[in-house]
């Protein structure tokens, strides 16, 4: 499983760091998702191995500009760029109207439909929507508007061939190795007759990401990241600049969301949606300034995320970055 990170700043873009936007898929897979769609997103897929045309849906975390600004940009390119397919947007109640506002307003026509599904009916774990490679489900954080974290677990897992147990039996790597994966009965040569069914093991765990929007309560995200391989959620301030702007942002510092990965056994923490004033260098408050806090808390796997910094997700459920 692979993210794209295509936006890390928070509220407006830096030299060096777009607005709210990222990319999952499975590894080398040509579909894709995105969470999130801040101003200056389809700028960056310009730079990024994705297709419009394999974009399999939108999930909005919320409406405020940072997150959203970006999409009527991106369905209108993806309409020039000859797009068909229908596109699932998936978002808090408003997103439907106002993007059918937008289209209608600017005389935005497009050569694919649009399927609006409500965040709401996926949050609290009570439904999942099943897409291509995985399923989606859905949380409720706290924010200044309704705000939600989803949750990404894959499927279709291939079951695997035992071939410790075909080379005990002594069956001759090949053609025959595929039928059996394949649950077929074949015949060997010296009259054997092996049925597929006794050469499965099961398929490899699911691995699970969860990627939040702007959220000042982590523990909101307790029974979300259960058995979640990785978190992505935003650090706003460190603990002292938060301290200074007070609470009326509602967002999270770098120290509270690694206290509270540590405290949830999360074993990899993407940190990303970086307050303008930390900058990527030099001195003063830096990103690394919120690393430091947060590495103080949190004794796992930590990144800060990064615009097209691609981060990948191995079986053994261990997040690097590519």
């Amino acid at each position: 499983m692979e993210l794209l990170f295509l936006g890390t700043s928070s509220g407006t873009p830096t030299k060096t760091r777009s607005l709210s936007a990222v990319a999952l898929r499975r590894h080398k897979a040509r579909s894709w998702l995105l969470v999130d769609c801040g101003e200056g997103t389809q700028h960056r897929l310009l730079r990024a191995p994705l297709s419009l045309h394999w974009l399999q849906a939108v999930c909005i975390t919320h409406l405020h500009g940072d997150h959203c600004y970006g999409l009527p940009g991106l369905l209108a390119s993806a309409g020039l760029n000859g797009r068909t397919a229908p596109l699932t947007l998936i978002g808090p109640a408003g997103l439907q109207g106002w993007i059918e506002h937008t289209a209608a307003m600017s005389q935005l026509q497009l050569n694919f439909a649009l399927r609006f599904i409500s965040v709401e009916t996926l949050a609290g774990g009570r439904t999942s929507l099943a897409l291509e490679g995985f399923d989606i489900t859905a949380c409720a954080l706290s924010h200044r508007l309704p705000c939600f974290a989803y949750g990404f677990t894959e499927t279709g897992l291939p079951g695997r061939l035992d071939t410790d147990r075909l080379k005990a039996d002594g069956v001759p790597a090949g053609p025959l190795w595929g039928k059996l994966h394949r649950g077929e009965v074949v015949s060997l040569d010296d009259g054997r007759v092996l049925a597929g069914r006794d050469y499965q093991l099961a398929p490899p765990r699911p691995r699970k990401l969860v990627i939040g929007g702007d959220n000042d309560t982590p523990a909101l995200l307790k029974e979300a990241v259960n058995e979640a391989d990785v978190l992505v959620h935003e650090a706003t301030y460190t603990e002292e600049v938060a301290a200074k702007v007070g609470p009326e942002p509602q967002h999270s510092s770098a120290a509270a969301v690694a206290a509270f990965a540590e405290r949830a056994g999360v074993p990899n923490l993407v940190l990303t949606h970086f307050s303008p004033r930390y900058r990527d260098g030099g001195a003063g408050l830096t990103v690394a300034s919120l690393e430091r806090e947060a590495r103080a808390h949190y004794s796992g796997r930590l990144l800060m995320a990064e615009d097209l910094a691609m981060y990948r997700l191995n079986r053994a459920g261990e997040l690097s970055r590519v």
